[in-house]
């Protein structure tokens, strides 16, 4: 994978005060409902018109960038009083900024472009999906990197991780120039829609409220959510990835994220893309029970993708890429038949996800889907490099607290 996106600056050594107060991160605005399409398109009913229309003009700048206010009544259909009204009261809370007189050959007075203020605010995201050390980073609205930090995790499990967790977040805080919008996790483990964390077995945590804690500790509104499926969203927001996707991020375990129709999908028990413990060892026949030896990781993680590449040395190379790729390609078969899915992307490290595991794997799902149902079908790698999880943690804050993505 090509990182061809991500920059980065050191942190200023004596930043001035970025936090704020609750009541000062709540003015802004109120989380948006978490089952929502994440891009606005049109009006919206009398009873929630006025949020919507705020979001959607959010959104349609996010996405545009400058625009003069007839622009944005054209774009979303709003009346031009509607949006005069909206953008007023965006400028006064600083999410918006005027940006001067479009140039222009027409008589009459120039319109001013408006514009998302992108850098009066930045996020702190926290990435938590390495078992060896927990990383984080101050980014801007337009995902880049403003400032990182890291914590080696040194085995720390339960109150001991979540206590590192909570300093690594206070250290980035205090690192940020700007005011933030918000704080943003990814984490392992089964997240629920209030943000606690059911289970994380590499990190102890058993119905662990890391939301909770994290807003208590540093005053800031906060999204967590699986790292899988902040790295989905990553692809979605800054990747130019459809609105059908799925993300298989391959690390310790193995993960994935998806995206229907526009909406994340997070299942009935907050375990939707959990493919790493389907048995794809097919060979054992279908009375087989379920084995651990059997099920995807046993191929395709990290861990075991290294040391069956050691033990095969370079001649066995390819044989060993290719034999992952063909259980990922049994494991995803179904999903793409039944999701209809237009994309997939693979994440991790780059010495693994090659070309030889991912044409191993696209072989297998061309094999066993219906050629006129999936022959437009794109699999390929992420674009974002190492801050995969940052930048889909600084994604979540900013479909919930703005409503964009």
């Amino acid at each position: 994978m090509k990182d061809a996106t991500t920059r980065s600056e050191p942190a200023p050594a004596t930043p001035p005060q970025a936090t704020q107060s609750r009541t000062e991160a709540n003015r802004l605005r109120q989380p948006v409902a978490p089952s929502r399409s994440l891009r606005l398109n049109g009006k919206a009913t009398l009873g929630a018109a006025r949020q919507h229309n705020r979001t959607l003009l959010l959104q349609t700048l996010y996405l545009s960038g400058p625009l003069s206010r007839a622009d944005l009544a054209r774009a979303t259909k709003l009346t031009k009083v509607t949006v005069s009204e909206l953008i007023a009261e965006l400028i006064s809370e600083g999410l918006v900024r005027e940006l001067g007189q479009r140039e222009s050959q027409r008589p009459g007075k120039p319109a001013i472009l408006v514009d998302l203020a992108r850098d009066a605010h930045a996020v702190v995201s926290l990435d938590l999906s390495d078992h060896r050390l927990l990383r984080g980073a101050v980014l801007s609205l337009a995902g880049e990197v403003l400032a990182r930090a890291e914590a080696p995790l040194d085995g720390a499990t339960g109150d001991a991780a979540t206590e590192r967790t909570c300093e690594l977040a206070q250290r980035l805080i205090e690192a940020s120039t700007v005011p933030l919008l918000g704080l943003g996790v990814g984490t392992p483990g089964v997240v629920d829609e209030g943000g606690t964390v059911r289970t994380a077995p590499n990190l102890g945590w058993n119905e662990e409220p890391l939301r909770r804690i994290l807003e208590d500790r540093t005053g800031l509104a906060v999204v967590v959510s699986n790292d899988a499926n902040a790295a989905a969203l990553a692809e979605h927001s800054y990747g130019d990835a459809c609105d059908d996707l799925m993300l298989v991020a391959i690390g310790h375990g193995v993960g994935s994220g998806l995206i229907v129709g526009g909406r994340p999908v997070t299942g009935s028990r907050f375990a939707a893309g959990e493919i790493g413990q389907v048995m794809v060892g097919t060979d054992l026949g279908i009375e087989a029970p379920y084995s651990r030896d059997q099920v995807l990781e046993h191929w395709l993680s990290v861990p075991s993708l290294t040391a069956a590449l050691a033990g095969a040395g370079d001649e066995g190379r390819d044989r060993v890429l290719r034999e992952a790729g063909q259980r990922l390609g049994v494991a995803l078969a179904p999903v793409v038949g039944a999701l209809n899915l237009a994309e997939v992307v693979l994440a991790g490290p780059e010495e693994l996800i090659d070309d030889t595991l991912v044409e191993a794997t696209l072989e297998i799902l061309r094999r066993r889907t219906m050629p006129d149902s999936h022959s437009a079908l794109v699999l390929r790698t992420s674009t974002q490099g190492k801050d995969l999880v940052l930048r889909g943690a600084t994604a979540l804050v900013l479909q919930e607290r703005l409503g964009v993505s």
